[in-house]
């Protein structure tokens, strides 16, 4: 799998594709809303990314960026199977993969200079303190870090922080983030509780990662997750994980959609089996009306953006 997101006009987003899907992907756009695609690397680096515009029976428009302004280029090709090369190369970061396509710098205007926050420490400490949080949780991306720094210290009185300084301070911090994960080795706790996930989803029970704000919004939404054939679900929601950042364990929401406590502890026992197989120490009384907890946990959540 190539270690890229794509996103579509169409508010897709193919997290890890198969170069195979990536070719679909290419060959499909040029309808009505389905007309571009990004590409962005995993981890996400600002600055660096790949695009594809294409209307049926035009061009297709391919642009990529290196860490830059001035590292911004653009090409215009015929051909399909020219554009779905480049692409991959891209993708896989084969040396050469831009060599033999007419590139031409593409000039977006001068940079903006972005002006220091106009903050007091303690403000600009609790700031960055909240934005670190939810880095470490390692589900938002940039943009959703960017909105929680321009929101956090909004008052009816004042807005201190704009949007350009927001998002300045997000990447400047996830980019430290993606330093310091550069340093991990081997599968985290976090993957392993996403690989139990992946085999609780496959069999049969809705198992959702970060799911809604807290317990009762969870508890509301999560029957609208399941399939025809879904037997229960197991969810942690945002607040939980960021306890699981804060070194606190993970608390699991579960039950079975017949709303039985019979169905419920049997969806208990699947989840801690599941868990347990994937590597990861569980609590749990045997009780259905107790959460299960995921305890102790290094949560070191690699980030995707």
């Amino acid at each position: 799998m190539l270690e890229i997101v794509v996103k579509t006009e169409n508010s897709e987003r193919h997290v890890r594709v198969s170069a195979e899907e990536l070719a679909g992907l290419v060959r499909r756009i040029g309808g009505d809303d389905d007309r571009f695609l990004v590409l962005q690397r995993i981890p996400d680096l600002p600055d660096v990314f790949a695009q594809v515009w294409h209307e049926a029976g035009g061009q297709y428009t391919l642009e990529h960026r290196d860490g830059a302004a001035d590292r911004h280029f653009q090409v215009l090709v015929d051909d399909p199977e020219a554009v779905i090369a480049a692409v991959g190369g891209w993708a896989c970061q084969e040396p050469g993969w831009d060599a033999g396509l007419p590139w031409s710098p593409l000039d977006l205007g001068p940079t903006r200079e972005v002006p220091p926050l106009d903050l007091d420490e303690d403000e600009r400490e609790e700031l960055e303190q909240r934005v670190r949080e939810v880095l470490v949780g390692g589900y938002a991306d940039r943009d959703e870090l960017a909105e929680l720094a321009e929101e956090y210290l909004v008052t009816a009185e004042r807005r201190p922080v704009s949007r350009e300084q927001a998002e300045a301070l997000a990447e400047r911090l996830w980019q430290e983030r993606v330093a310091e994960q550069a340093t991990w080795q081997g599968e985290t706790d976090p993957e392993r509780l996403t690989r139990a996930f992946t085999a609780l989803q496959e069999a049969g029970i809705t198992a959702r990662e970060n799911f809604t704000c807290c317990h009762s919004c969870g508890q509301c939404e999560i029957g609208a997750e399941g399939g025809p054939d879904a037997r229960g679900f197991v969810y942690f929601h945002t607040q939980s994980t960021d306890a699981a950042a804060a070194g606190h364990g993970l608390v699991l929401h579960y039950g079975g959609f017949d709303g039985s406590s019979g169905t419920t502890t049997a969806i208990g026992h699947e989840v801690v089996a599941a868990l347990e197989a994937a590597g990861l120490p569980v609590a749990w009384d045997r009780d259905p009306g107790r959460s299960i907890t995921v305890t102790p946990l290094d949560w070191r959540r690699r980030l995707v953006g």
